[in-house]
């Protein structure tokens, strides 16, 4: 199956402005029918980070930069609000909850800053974000003739991680993080339970591990992961055009396999 089968008018992903939310950007803008609108969120989208989102939407109109900061609830609704006057009555397909922070700690040495800072970003934020923008994904479902659910239609797509996988502690000897860890975990219960409240709306919903990725993050225990960021990307939108209703609610990896929870 070909990543052309994603076939999106419109999607937002926050922290677009490096890693894997600027792949996921780049990805969708070289499509053979690329999407309507393109949301780019990131926190400081004029600053010297956000510099390739620029260049890129300096070169492509249907590539919309949006400020926004996912811990931040007034930002959100102001993001929303964008959004909603840019898609002008339609709705909005896909909405990728890209964005994430961690900090390389021992058990020994986590704080409460530390914890809840990092909880706010990565677990706070897809909730706040989730029902921001509810009503325009509910409008995307209902302007869709087709049955069932899928990432087409109207889809939340959280990147979880492995390292939020109780099941499995993946990498503890090279990265204890525990509050990163934590706030997967619970980022993971926040997939299951959208899953469960915005079926009924015709909404899919999945957590995604897009594998160990060459990123500043992936790489900043000091070791080069396995994993391009072309890959993981190519990957995850492979694995998004296959998925359908029996698929929401769950934990999957890059290449489609079921991750344990």
């Amino acid at each position: 199956s070909s990543m052309a089968e994603l076939r999106v008018c419109s999607l937002l992903v926050t922290g677009a402005n490096r890693g894997i939310g600027l792949g996921l950007v780049q990805h969708f803008l070289k499509m053979p029918n690329p999407p309507q609108w393109i949301f780019a969120g990131c926190r400081d989208p004029k600053g010297q980070r956000a510099q390739e989102l620029q260049n890129l939407a300096s070169k492509h109109p249907n590539l919309i930069i949006v400020p926004l900061e996912v811990a931040n609830p007034t930002s959100i609704k102001a993001a929303a609000a964008r959004v909603e006057e840019h898609l002008g009555g339609s709705g909005l397909n896909l909405l990728i909850n890209n964005a994430g922070i961690a900090k390389i700690n021992l058990l020994e040495n986590e704080t409460l800053e530390d914890m809840t800072e990092i909880y706010t970003t990565n677990t706070v934020g897809p909730l706040l974000m989730g029902q921001a923008f509810l009503p325009l994904l509910k409008k995307a479902a209902q302007g869709n003739p087709a049955s069932g659910l899928s990432c087409s239609k109207a889809a939340i797509v959280n990147m979880s991680s492995i390292g939020g996988s109780i099941a499995c502690p993946f990498g503890w000897e090279l990265m204890q993080v525990t509050s990163y860890r934590c706030s997967k975990a619970a980022l993971n219960m926040l997939t299951r339970c959208q899953s469960l409240a915005y079926r009924e709306h015709g909404i899919f919903c999945v957590a995604l591990h897009p594998g160990w990725v060459q990123t500043d993050m992936g790489s900043s225990a000091g070791h080069t992961p396995p994993v391009t960021v072309d890959d993981s990307v190519k990957g995850m939108l492979n694995v998004l055009s296959s998925l359908s209703e029996k698929d929401t609610g769950t934990f999957l990896d890059w290449e489609g396999k079921v991750v344990a929870w």
